[in-house]
């Protein structure tokens, strides 16, 4: 292995490490505006007229 193939190697993992890292914020992220909303139907059903 010549040091220009580790170089491209090494870029690109460090591509897949910031993918899985954007993935996983926006996934984390994702769930906890769902959770939200859940919470504020619960919130508003039981503040709702009845």
């Amino acid at each position: 292995m010549t040091d220009d193939t580790r170089a491209e190697e090494s870029a690109h993992e460090k591509w897949k490490e910031k993918g899985v890292a954007l993935r996983a914020f926006f996934y984390i992220f994702g769930t906890h505006v769902f959770a939200g909303f859940v919470w504020l139907l619960f919130y508003l059903g039981r503040h709702a007229q009845k």
